[in-house]
């Protein structure tokens, strides 16, 4: 009975409040922090095959006939094709496969159990599958394949490939669950939406696949994110708020500007209105990032962080109406708790764009073709300035850049929107300390597609390897997971 009540808890439908983005020095929104698994030192624990698969560059159109090679990570260590046992699918994101192979544990540790094949597939544009090789991002005529649609088309093929008899060897029909984090997640639930007759199910993990045109609010994630710092400190998100201003005042002047650069120790000194943009913006996407990796145990998603990092930095600026140079020296000490938690940084690098294996290139076009999720604060229902949301102009700056026309309804049109009735088999997870729950989808939408909230969670939290220190929530999603995969692959079976 308990254990029951426990999953109730996880159903409750739940109208949060629910979205973010910064302005970029091109001019239009979009966020870097849209990301999935990264590591700055990847663990290189799981045991995988590195394979290529050749694919049509474009699926839908007879006339393009050009092909490339697919990369994707495997493991049949406990499969069993002649039995027909699953197929574990990762739906590779924004990124190099890699990454999330060594960092989505909770696959790995569930295959074993149910003899299943382990496939990381890696999405095109990102890592080592270019399509054009390095002219993949010249132009439009070679960029403009990188769709989600394109993409899905591609694991069709693959997943076809891999229940087929090549090898010689007579098998069963192997039952697909697909699996995915952020939009990893949103193709994962996609690919059941679109695909049901090759996914048997879907596990879409912080999958804000509503948080687009007409379907959230521009503000939600902001106040999500602000929540997640309210829950660590009542007093943060104040305090935040009036960090914006400080900054603002202290940097009118040159003696202020040197003061903030050596006071909070930056590696490029803040010279001018441009620097304080920069830096402010910089700011913002830290404490977005950390919201993302807000985990109850140290780890190096987005950089070596300690357990609850959000609580950590909010222990620093907790005091009620702190001002001036003394609350930007408490946001000094709590940004070297995120910055320098190892002790080995000499200086705060916030001049310098990332590097890490994510590929914000793809994304910055993914952004403005068919990824266009308004965002936007007020500065008073959230902790950030005002940074109002202008459709017009965002697809004024994304044609400048791109040479394109975005598509701000096309997802919604391709893949329904909030109108899933009729869709199955697919578990939305959220964790409620999670910004991108903003978009994510929080309640049942049908018999069998369903929402997991997690409260204690983060960026799917549930994705990664068990800790010790795991939430009892998290615990319990992961229960429930493994009992719905086997009733899908038991339906599966008897219809195969």
């Amino acid at each position: 009975m308990w254990f029951n009540n426990l999953f109730l808890i996880l159903f409750i439908i739940v109208d949060v409040f629910l979205c973010y983005t910064s302005t970029r020095k091109h001019g239009f929104l979009h966020s870097k922090r849209f990301r999935s698994l990264s590591s700055s030192s990847p663990l290189k624990q799981y045991k995988y095959q590195t394979k290529y698969i050749e694919v049509p560059v474009d699926h839908f159109n007879f006339a393009n006939q050009d092909v490339f090679k697919l990369r994707y990570l495997i493991n049949d260590d406990y499969w069993v094709p002649e039995s027909g046992t699953p197929i574990f699918f990762y739906a590779g994101n924004e990124g190099d496969i890699t990454l999330f192979a060594e960092n989505t544990g909770f696959m790995w540790e569930i295959a074993q159990e149910f003899k299943a094949l382990v496939v990381f597939a890696e999405h095109r544009y990102y890592g080592e599958t270019l399509p054009y090789g390095n002219k993949s991002y010249s132009d439009p005529e070679h960029y403009g394949y990188l769709t989600a649609e394109q993409a899905l088309a591609d694991y069709v093929d693959l997943i076809t490939y891999l229940r087929s008899h090549q090898d010689g060897v007579q098998r069963k029909i192997s039952p697909v669950i697909v699996f995915g984090g952020s939009y990893g997640g949103m193709l994962a639930a996609w690919f059941r939406i679109k695909y049901p007759a090759v996914v048997a199910g879907a596990l879409a993990a912080s999958a804000p696949i509503w948080q687009f045109t007409g379907l959230t609010k521009c503000e939600a994630f902001n106040q999500v994110t602000t929540s997640a710092y309210e829950k660590a400190a009542k007093n943060c998100p104040q305090n935040i708020r009036q960090t914006w201003k400080e900054i603002n005042n202290l940097a009118k002047t040159d003696e202020g500007r040197s003061w903030l650069s050596k006071n909070w120790t930056l590696c490029q000194p803040v010279k001018n209105e441009t620097d304080v943009s920069n830096l402010k913006m910089w700011l913002v996407e830290t404490m977005i990032d950390v919201a993302m990796a807000n985990y109850p145990y140290p780890a190096n998603f987005l950089g070596e962080l300690p357990g609850y990092p959000v609580k950590e930095f909010c222990q620093h600026i907790k005091t009620a109406n702190l001002k001036g140079k003394e609350l930007l020296g408490s946001v000094s000490n709590g940004l070297k708790i995120w910055y320098n938690y190892t002790g080995e940084a000499k200086c705060l690098d916030w001049s310098t764009e990332e590097t890490t294996s994510l590929g914000y290139q793809g994304w910055d076009f993914q952004a403005c073709s068919q990824m266009i999720m308004p965002m936007c604060s007020n500065g008073v229902n959230d902790m950030f300035e005002l940074d109002k949301w202008n459709l017009t102009e965002y697809v004024t700056n994304c044609e400048e850049d791109y040479k394109i026309k975005p598509k701000p309804y096309f997802i919604i049109k391709q893949y329904g929107g909030k109108h899933l009735e009729a869709s199955s088999n697919i578990i939305f997870s959220n964790g409620l300390l999670d910004p991108w729950s903003s978009g994510g989808v929080l309640r049942n939408v049908s018999k069998t597609s369903v929402a997991v909230i997690i409260p204690e969670g983060a960026h799917h939290l549930d994705l990664r390897e068990s800790n010790k220190l795991d939430p009892p929530s998290v615990q319990v999603a992961r229960k429930y997971y493994k009992q719905v995969f086997r009733q899908w692959i038991t339906e599966f079976r008897e219809t195969h």
